[in-house]
C-alpha cells in the first residue's frame, strides 16, 4: 500500500477523477441525460488489430481492443512489455515498425478514419494534431544536430514559428519541459545530456506545437521523481487549459493512479479491464490487474530479502567460494571504496567560471561485500559520473578507487581487464548498449567470448540459462535487440552483466524501463543471487520506491556533492535534509492508497 504523505493531493487527484467522468470511456458508457448533449471523443480505437510476421509465423500483438479518449482526457494504457501497449501509441500516429500491419478495426481521429491513411496524411496530422513522446531518449535524438535546432526543426515543419522566433520558443519549450539554463543548453548535443535531459528535450519537442492528443509513450520512465512531478503538471495544465488529451503508455501505477483519469490495463494484446483510474487501481477486478497492483513497489515496502534458492548454475561459484574471493573478508568485508572523487568538464561555448562545470564534487563512500548502496538524486546530479568512474570509463580529475584494497590507477592493463570481469555494469537505455546488429545470442555470449570463458556449446548453454535467469524465453537468443520491446532489452542487458559471475554489479537505471511485473521479478532476482553470491550492488537511480526494496545504505546527491547519506530505514524514516523530504513528497502517486489484496 502505497502510505499517505498527505490528503491534499489525494482529494485533488479523486476530484479531476471525478470532473474527468463527464469524458466518459466506451467501457464504461452510459446514456447521457436528457437534454444533455453526449460529448464526441476524440479518438476512437474499435476493435483493433495489429499483427507481425516474424521468423516464427504470425504474431497477434494487438486483439480487439477498443477504447475512446475525450478532448481534455488524460487516460493511462498499461501492461507488463510485450501487452501491445506501444504497439496501440504507433499505429495511432501511423509509425507501427517493422513487418507491422492493421489487421481489423479502425481508428477515429476528431471524427476521421485515419487507419489506412497514406503517409503525406499522417505527417499532416504529426506534430501539430497528434504529438509523440517516444520512450528512448537516445535513440530518437538526431546526434549530430544541437538540441535547439531539433525543436526548432518541429517548430519550422508546423509552421508554428520561423527564423529568430523559432528559436526563442524553442528555448521556452525546453524550459516548460524542466531543462535548467535553457538557452545554453540549446546549443548542446545529445551526447552532452544526460538520459534525463534527452528525455525533457524529446517531451519539449512533443508539445512544441500544442497537438490535441499528445501520445506519451514512458514519458518520465528517465526523469527523476522532482522532474517528473514538473513535467506531469505540465501536461495537466495542457489537459485543462488547452483541452490537449493525453495517452500515457505507462508501467508507473503511481503516475497512472495519480495523473490519468482512465486506466486500460493490457495483457497479451488483450484489454483485460478498464475504467477510472482509482476505482480499477484500487478495486481492481481482473486477475493480471491485482498482480500488477500487488508488485507495484511502494515507499512501505521492505528490503527484500531472498527467496527459494535456485538449483546451482553451472560455473558459476558457491556462497563460501564468492566469499573466500574477497580474500577472507566475508561479507561484512570492504569491497569497494572511493575517497574524495572529483571529476570537472569543460562546457563547450562557456567562457570564465561557466567553462568548467564540476560534476562530481568530493564525494566518498565504502560499498561492503553482499551490500547494496544505492545513489539517488535529480538528473545531472552526478550520479551516472561516480559510476563511470568507478567501472573506469571516465578518469577522476583528483580522489581515488579501491578495489579490495588496491588503488585502481595502480591496476596495470592485464589487472584492469581482470577486474572489469569482477565489476559489470548494467546500464540505463538498453537500447544504446546493445549493438542492434548482433542477435541476442551474440550480445550476452560476447563477454564469455572475450575472456575466453568455456567453449562454444557451454557459452551457448550458460547463455540459455541466463535467459532463464531474466524470465525470458530461449527462442530470443534466434532474435536481434530490434525485435524486442524496451523491458525485454533491459532483461537481456542484465543476462549479460551476470555472464561473468562478478563481484560487483554497477546498476544504473537498470529497471527503470521495466513494467512493475518484471521490475519485481527483477529486483527479487538479484536479491537471490546477492544472497547466493554475496554480490555488491551500487544502484544508480531515481526511483526511491524502489531504493527502499533494495538498498542497505543510501546517499543522496545534489549538484555533484553528497547533501545525506545513511541506512536506508533511518532516511526514509527521518530524513535530515529539505532536498531529501522534497524527493520522497515528489513520488508519482505516494499520497493514493491502492489495493493491498483480499
Amino acid at each position: 500500500m502505497l502510505q499517505a504523505n498527505t490528503s491534499s493531493l489525494a482529494t485533488d487527484v479523486q476530484t479531476t477523477t471525478k470532473r474527468a467522468g463527464a469524458a466518459r470511456t466506451q467501457a464504461s458508457a452510459e446514456p447521457p441525460a436528457a437534454g444533455v448533449q453526449e460529448p464526441k471523443p476524440l479518438l476512437e480505437v474499435k476493435d483493433f488489430e495489429v499483427a507481425f510476421q516474424s521468423s516464427t509465423g504470425t504474431v497477434q500483438a494487438v486483439r480487439k481492443a477498443s477504447f475512446c479518449i475525450y478532448p481534455g482526457q488524460s487516460i493511462a494504457i498499461v501492461g507488463e512489455s510485450g501487452s501491445g501497449k506501444s504497439t496501440i501509441a504507433s499505429a495511432v500516429i501511423g509509425l507501427l515498425p517493422g513487418t507491422g500491419k492493421v489487421t481489423g478495426g479502425k481508428i477515429l481521429f476528431d471524427g476521421k478514419d485515419i487507419t489506412h491513411c497514406t503517409r503525406k496524411e499522417y505527417e499532416a496530422l504529426r506534430g501539430s494534431k497528434i504529438g509523440l513522446v517516444p520512450q528512448d531518449p537516445m535513440s530518437n535524438l538526431n546526434p549530430v544536430w544541437t538540441i535547439g535546432y531539433q525543436v526548432r526543426e518541429a517548430l519550422v515543419a508546423n509552421n508554428v514559428a520561423k527564423g529568430s522566433e523559432a528559436h526563442k520558443v524553442a528555448v521556452e519549450m525546453l524550459e516548460h519541459a524542466g531543462l535548467p539554463d535553457a538557452e545554453r543548453r540549446a546549443k548542446q548535443y545529445p551526447h552532452e545530456f544526460s538520459g534525463g535531459m534527452c528525455q525533457r528535450a524529446l517531451i519539449g519537442i512533443g508539445l512544441a506545437c500544442n497537438p490535441k492528443l499528445l501520445i506519451a509513450d514512458e514519458p518520465t520512465s528517465a526523469l527523476d521523481v522532482t522532474v517528473q512531478k514538473r513535467i506531469l503538471d505540465h501536461l495537466n495544465e495542457l489537459t485543462s487549459e488547452l483541452g490537449t488529451a493525453v495517452m500515457f503508455i505507462t508501467h508507473d501505477l503511481g503516475l497512472a493512479a495519480e495523473r490519468a483519469s482512465y486506466v486500460v490495463v493490457m495483457h497479451r494484446g488483450r484489454i483485460v479491464e478498464s475504467g477510472p483510474s482509482l476505482e480499477i487501481l484500487q478495486n481492481p477486478r481482473h486477475p493480471y490487474t491485482k498482480r500488477l497492483v500487488q508488485a507495484a513497489p511502494s515507499l512501505s515496502s521492505q528490503r527484500l530479502s531472498a527467496g527459494v534458492v535456485r538449483a546451482q548454475a553451472p560455473g558459476m561459484p558457491t556462497k563460501a567460494e564468492g566469499e573466500q574471493s574477497g580474500g577472507g573478508q566475508g561479507r561484512a568485508g570492504e569491497v569497494l571504496r572511493a575517497e574524495h572523487l572529483v571529476k570537472v568538464f569543460d562546457i563547450r561555448g562557456a567562457k570564465g567560471e561557466k567553462q568548467q562545470l564540476r560534476a562530481v564534487d568530493d564525494v566518498s563512500f565504502t560499498i561492503s561485500r553482499g551490500t547494496t548502496l544505492a545513489i539517488v538524486g535529480e538528473s545531472g546530479s552526478g550520479k551516472s559520473t561516480v559510476a563511470n568512474i568507478l567501472l573506469g570509463l571516465l578518469d577522476a580529475t583528483s580522489g581515488e578507487v579501491y578495489y579490495e584494497g588496491v588503488a585502481a590507477s595502480t591496476l596495470s592493463k592485464t589487472d584492469m581487464f581482470e577486474q572489469r570481469r569482477k565489476m559489470q555494469p548494467v546500464f540505463q537505455n538498453p537500447y544504446g548498449s546493445l549493438d542492434p546488429m548482433m542477435s541476442i545470442y551474440r550480445c550476452i555470449e560476447e563477454p564469455l567470448r572475450i575472456h575466453k570463458v568455456g567453449t562454444r556449446g557451454e557459452r551457448e548453454k550458460r547463455v540459455a540459462e541466463l535467459l532463464d535467469l531474466v524470465s525470458l524465453p530461449r527462442s530470443a537468443m534466434r532474435r536481434y535487440p530490434g525485435e524486442l520491446s524496451g523491458g525485454q532489452r533491459q532483461r537481456v542487458a542484465i543476462a549479460r552483466a551476470l555472464a561473468l559471475n562478478p563481484e560487483i554489479i554497477v546498476l544504473d537505471e537498470a529497471v527503470s524501463a521495466l513494467d512493475v511485473l518484471v521490475q519485481a521479478q527483477i529486483l527479487q532476482l538479484l536479491a537471490d543471487l546477492q544472497s547466493e553470491l554475496s554480490l555488491s550492488y551500487l544502484f544508480i537511480t531515481h526511483d526511491l520506491a524502489v531504493v527502499r526494496q533494495s538498498a542497505d545504505e543510501v546517499i543522496v546527491m545534489r549538484d555533484g556533492k553528497t547533501v545525506e547519506t545513511g541506512t536506508c530505514v533511518e532516511l526514509f524514516a527521518n530524513p535530515q535534509e529539505q532536498y531529501t523530504r522534497d524527493l520522497i513528497a515528489a513520488i508519482p502517486g505516494g499520497s493514493i492508497p491502492l489495493w493491498v489484496g483480499d
